[in-house]
């Protein structure tokens, strides 16, 4: 137990150093928008400078690390290098899916009710091509699985899931989840934007068709950079969607007009690149992978372990399913008698960054958050304004 410790510890305090954030602010919003990391930084401000400086003559440079962003992305979750598309953000990858399926009228996709809009409106939009998207009812983010499989029957085309539900924490069985999709020959797509890089994961263990996620949150990297890992099977399963110069074969060579398209996940990626993203998001992927993923998870857990104690002292009604499986970085509380957006407003001015959702307080932390960035937080709660009455 003092070992773990030692590690937890060491863990926060390694990250923390890549952090600048914390010069500042007592930062629990990365269910929201993250702060870029120390790397991240480093390689924006490398890519500005080359940029200003050397214009394309080092456009071939930057396609390398591209690609170990690509590779790097890849071994986060067990995959292939081939099945890792580098896209826009989580909306981007979902749509790879809801619009690249061969749907007939009639078909239908299950999801729940309880998931962020990205992963219902893609879903929805197919009603004008006779899909339906069923959503299974959740009790603070818990899915009743013999509820999702009375949702599922022979014309279920896709599963699709948060890995963590946005709005209470409460972090999911994929595992079992997948098995009842594929029980019933439906793809089993995965909303990993609130679990990845702080959570390990092997998509392959845990019978991931699909997956997206943007960068902005967990990974510590910018907005407008994130992938989406599309298994062998599942890639011959979809038609190709965003078709351009950058989807064939032979990309390099525009006077060969001919469309032979890359048979991995690349296809997807048509057009030219947000490059400076990408180096960035590669930069904080290899810091997250360097600490350990598990160590990740290990210190954020304990955290907000003890960050829920500490709040429920203080008072505060937490709302988010807190057993070893279910826990995640995000919890959801309330202080009774407080309206929550005064109440985020208040911290703010007191250097602490929280968010509300579903009507409630939200705080999201990362390994680096520590006891200090607990007793502002605690601090900023006790002199709250705008008792209700």
């Amino acid at each position: 137990m003092a070992s773990q410790q030692r590690q937890i510890e060491s863990t926060r305090r390694l990250l923390r150093e890549q952090m600048t954030v914390t010069r500042k602010w007592a930062y629990f919003d990365h269910a929201a928008v993250a702060p870029l990391s120390g790397p991240g930084r480093h390689a924006l401000h490398t890519w500005l400078e080359q940029a200003a400086d050397e214009g394309d003559t080092i456009w071939l440079e930057w396609i390398r690390q591209l690609q170990d962003t690509r590779a790097v992305a890849a071994e986060l979750i067990g995959a292939s290098a081939d099945e890792i598309a580098l896209v826009p953000n989580t909306t981007a990858g979902i749509n790879l899916v809801a619009e690249g399926f061969p749907w007939q009228p009639g078909d239908n996709v299950v999801t729940f009710d309880d998931e962020f809009p990205s992963n219902l409106y893609p879903w929805m939009h197919l009603a004008v091509r006779g899909v339906e998207t069923r959503r299974v009812p959740t009790d603070r983010g818990r899915i009743d699985l013999d509820q999702l499989a009375a949702h599922c029957d022979e014309r279920t085309r896709v599963v699709s899931t948060s890995w963590v539900a946005y709005s209470s924490g409460c972090r999911r069985d994929l595992e079992a989840i997948a098995q009842i999709a594929h029980r019933h020959g439906a793809l089993f797509f995965v909303d990993a934007i609130q679990g990845l890089g702080v959570f390990p994961l092997d998509v392959g263990k845990a019978y991931v068709d699909c997956l997206a996620a943007d960068g902005h949150k967990w990974l510590l990297g910018p907005e407008g950079a994130g992938i989406a890992y599309l298994s062998r099977d599942c890639l011959a399963r979809l038609k190709p969607t965003g078709i351009g110069w950058n989807s064939v074969v032979h990309a390099a060579d525009f006077s060969r007009i001919e469309l032979t398209l890359k048979t991995g996940a690349q296809r997807y990626e048509g057009g030219s690149y947000n490059m400076a993203g990408f180096l960035a998001l590669g930069a904080s992927l290899r810091l997250l992978l360097e600490l350990g993923v598990a160590n990740l998870a290990a210190a954020i857990l304990e955290f907000t372990d003890r960050a829920v104690e500490t709040l429920s002292a203080l008072g505060a009604v937490i709302h988010s399913p807190r057993s070893s499986a279910e826990s995640s970085g995000i919890v959801l509380f309330e202080l009774p008698g407080h309206d929550p957006v005064t109440v985020r407003s208040h911290c703010l001015e007191q250097g602490v960054a929280l968010n509300c959702r579903a009507g409630r307080l939200r705080i999201s932390a990362h390994a680096y958050n520590n006891q200090e960035d607990l007793d502002k937080l605690i601090a900023a709660l006790r002199n709250a304004p705008n008792r209700l009455h």
